[in-house]
């Protein structure tokens, strides 16, 4: 699997429409694109104007396929002008669980 983890800043004064953008490109990766296994969007409870994704692609040509997408490009283009500060991203393979283990219930073992 290959994990996106994005920190965003968003100018208190586009944050109700950056959210809006942001969960219609979340939802029509996780629905329109077969590699796009997770797309959380998580506000932080302290900062109502910053912003967590989590992402969960098959491998890093999923995510690749992710950033050609029309929904991409539409949120992208809506949102430019609307960050505080640029995005802080970190992304690369994930560790644990191991590929083959994903969604096992490790609470049973």
């Amino acid at each position: 699997m290959y994990v996106v983890v994005v920190t965003i800043d968003i100018k208190p004064e586009y944050v109700d429409r950056f959210v809006e953008a942001m969960l219609a490109n979340a939802r029509n990766s996780v629905i329109h694109e077969p590699g796009c296994l997770r797309f959380d969007v998580i506000r932080d409870e302290k900062n109502p104007t910053r912003l967590f994704l989590y992402e969960v692609y098959r491998d890093r040509a999923a995510f690749d396929v992710h950033v050609t997408m029309p929904h991409y490009f539409v949120w992208r283009d809506t949102v430019k002008e609307w960050f505080a500060a640029p995005p802080v991203l970190g992304c690369g393979p994930n560790l644990f669980p191991e590929d083959a283990d994903w969604g096992q219930d490790w609470k049973g073992r």
